[in-house]
C-alpha cells in the first residue's frame, strides 16, 4: 500500500517527482528501499554519496574494476556546449593576438622595405592568393627576402624555410644566367 508519507520519503531521497515515486512504490509494492533501486536502475534516482548502490540483498555488491579516463582530469566535469564555445573563442581570440602582434617582413639588400602583420598576410592569402602568391615568388627572383618577426614567432624554423626559399631562388637564377652565358649548341 502507497502512503503519502512514503511518497514524500522517496521524492526527498530520491529527488524525483510525485508522480515517478508514487508509480516506484506501486511497481514494488509499497517497499520504500526497492523503489528507490528501481528508480536507481531507471536513471531517475542518483546513488548514495561515496560511489555506493542501493541494495536489498544482505550481501554487499562484488568490487568491480573501474576505469578512469586520464583525460577526464584534465578536463571539467560539466563539459557544455557553452563550455566548448569559450575554448573555440579564447583560442581565435589568441590566434588573433598572435597574428597582430607578429610581422612579416620584407627585405631588400640588408634593408627593411616594410613589415606587415601576420594577421593582414593571411588574410590576403585567403581573399588574393592568385596574387600574392605570384607576387612573393616573382620578389624573391627580384632579390627580396622575407622573414618572420615578433614575439611568438621570432626564432622558428618558418624563417629557415624562408632563407632556403631565397636560396633556391638564387640558385634558379644562377642557372638561369650561366645557361643564356654559355649556351650549348
Amino acid at each position: 500500500m502507497t502512503t503519502f508519507e512514503n511518497v514524500e520519503k522517496l521524492r526527498e531521497r530520491a529527488n524525483v517527482t510525485y508522480e515517478e515515486a508514487k508509480q516506484a512504490l506501486d511497481a514494488c509494492g509499497g517497499d520504500l528501499l526497492d523503489a528507490m533501486i528501481y528508480l536507481e536502475n531507471k536513471g531517475k534516482a542518483c546513488p548514495p554519496p561515496g560511489g555506493g548502490s542501493y541494495s536489498s540483498s544482505a550481501q554487499p555488491p562484488p568490487e568491480q574494476e573501474t576505469y578512469e579516463d586520464p583525460r577526464a582530469a584534465a578536463q571539467p566535469q560539466d563539459q557544455t556546449f557553452g563550455w566548448w564555445m569559450q575554448q573555440i573563442w579564447n583560442f581565435c581570440c589568441s590566434l588573433l593576438h598572435k597574428g597582430i602582434r607578429n610581422n612579416l617582413e620584407v627585405w631588400e639588400k640588408n634593408e627593411l622595405w616594410f613589415s606587415l602583420p601576420v594577421l593582414i598576410f593571411v588574410i590576403l592569402l585567403l581573399v588574393a592568393f592568385w596574387v600574392v602568391i605570384p607576387a612573393l615568388i616573382i620578389g624573391l627572383f627580384c632579390g627580396l627576402r622575407y622573414r618572420f618577426s615578433g614575439r611568438d614567432i621570432d626564432k622558428t624554423p618558418a624563417n629557415n624555410v624562408m632563407d632556403s626559399c631565397a636560396k633556391a631562388a638564387e640558385n634558379i637564377k644562377e642557372e638561369i644566367r650561366t645557361s643564356w652565358d654559355n649556351p650549348k649548341e
